[in-house]
């Protein structure tokens, strides 16, 4: 039978879930920093009164919309999939999961959604209070979103709080226990940090190339001082928040930092950090291993001593299935990481010697390094989820045994309609991101007077608000 070459209905269910979240985080993992970035931007309009803020607000404000509409959709299809690819798991770890991802629509979506359309449309309709404080429940809202879908794979990571009924279903014991597990303030902490850096890098990118066509352009110039300061601060707090989530995960799924790091083998002693190498998981060992002596354990275990357990100290069936798959996507995450650091720091200095705007190879550096956030956190879920294979829920629940009882080819028709519909939709949507990029993000004349309206280029003009005067900042913001 032609049906019998195709994978089984697991293999084909868990890469159709891997296709949706991973295009559906990009979105996300971008509006949850540009949210907060936006109400920065209207709470320095409304503190100083200098147009540069305002307008620089409205240019954003368009790829927000587009961005957070994409995310919206991207994330209906994933509920979806709980029911139709993942019963099993839906069946039992319904009691635990179900609630929490209530409680984010109640409390998260529904207060994005609520205020998005005053955030949108209301500038000139509303006080600007009201609208500051639509932007800020906005921004509020994609945080506490974060909160609880973090909340809830936490739990999927390190559960706790619970009890397992006898016909296998987790019932609740402790929501406290259940929504704050080992995991959850590290990894809550993590995405958010990754989520701002995602923004800035890209908001940095847009500044950078916009730069480069116009070097005396104030708002392009905003954007670059603002993102640059972000990534010195954030990158190097991001690399501190990601070594202690390693720690918990060390202490937690052992076995997902040995397939991180790369080692089979036991170490007693002067664990080496491997920088390079072919895992073979079928020999169990490393081909073509490159590493520095020792430093694995001092990084591990904050000691050039420490004891690091390899994978063959676990049962096969409890370490990852796709060893190689963890070892480099790990990697992907740290490099970016590093270059993150480095481009915030090069970035600092030339704004000590007063060449942030004028260092064409500086902002080249920047538009090149501006999908890495993308990239980045999309590399570190590689790493959370594959990691935590061949468990849903950690140590508890296999995903085989979560599954739904649906044939291969139905699976596969499905994948495959996502296929073309996500590139040909998701295609669409960010070409038009792109093209929105490309807009020069500064108004007709170079400041408005008082009393004229605010004019951003590709924005239908808006009447001039009251109130405050509109103040044009100087060329040199």
């Amino acid at each position: 039978m032609l049906w019998e070459a195709f994978p089984s209905a697991l293999d084909l269910a868990r890469f159709q879930f891997a296709f949706t979240v991973v295009w559906h985080f990009l979105f996300p993992a971008f509006t949850i920093g540009l949210a907060s970035y936006l109400a920065v931007l209207e709470g320095l309009w409304l503190a100083t009164g200098r147009a540069v803020f305002i307008e620089t607000f409205r240019w954003w404000l368009r790829v927000f919309a587009v961005a957070f509409a994409m995310g919206v959709v991207s994330g209906i299809v994933m509920s979806y999939q709980f029911g139709t690819n993942w019963s099993a798991f839906s069946d039992r770890a319904g009691p635990v999961i179900g609630p929490l991802l209530g409680y984010e629509v109640l409390t998260a979506f529904f207060l994005e959604a609520g205020f998005l359309g005053v955030m949108l449309f209301g500038l000139n309709r509303v006080g600007r209070p009201l609208h500051f404080a639509a932007t800020c429940c906005v921004a509020v809202g994609t945080l506490m979103s974060t909160f609880w879908i973090i909340a809830a794979n936490s739990w999927m990571q390190t559960p706790a709080g619970h009890e397992v009924a006898a016909d296998g279903r987790f019932l609740p014991l402790d929501w406290w226990a259940i929504i704050f597990n080992p995991s959850f303030p590290y990894r809550f902490l993590h995405v958010v940090a990754g989520a701002y850096l995602t923004t800035a890098f890209i908001v940095g990118a847009v500044g950078a190339f916009h730069l480069l066509r116009d070097p005396a352009n104030r708002h392009a110039r905003l954007m670059f001082s603002m993102a640059m300061w972000m990534a010195l601060v954030a990158a190097p707090a991001q690399v501190v928040l990601g070594d202690l989530h390693g720690l918990n995960t060390l202490e937690h799924q052992p076995a997902k930092v040995a397939a991180m790091e790369g080692h089979w083998e036991e170490r007693r002693t002067g664990a080496p950090l491997i920088l390079f190498a072919l895992p073979d998981m079928e020999r169990e060992r490393n081909d073509l291993e490159l590493g520095i002596p020792g430093l694995g354990s001092l990084i591990l275990g904050h000691a050039w001593d420490a004891e690091i357990r390899g994978l063959k100290a676990f049962p096969a069936d409890a370490r990852p299935t796709n060893v190689p798959l963890v070892f480099w996507s790990f990697r992907v995450m740290v490099g970016i990481g590093l270059l993150m650091v480095a481009l915030g720091l090069v970035a600092f200095v030339m704004r000590l010697r007063g060449r942030l705007f004028d260092a064409p190879w500086l902002h080249r550096f920047a538009v090149a390094m501006g999908p890495s956030g993308l990239v980045a956190v999309t590399a570190g879920w590689i790493v959370t989820e594959a990691g935590r294979q061949p468990f849903t829920v950690y140590g508890l629940m296999r995903t085989a045994e979560s599954v739904s009882p649906i044939a291969a080819p139905a699976v596969a028709t499905s994948l495959a309609m996502f296929v073309v519909v996500y590139f040909a939709v998701f295609g669409a949507g960010i070409w038009l991101l792109f093209r929105l990029f490309g807009v020069p993000p500064h108004p007709a004349q170079e400041g408005p007077e008082e009393g004229a309206p605010i004019r951003t280029a590709g924005i239908t003009p808006a009447p001039s608000l009251p109130g405050r005067q509109v103040v044009p900042a100087p060329a040199g913001e």
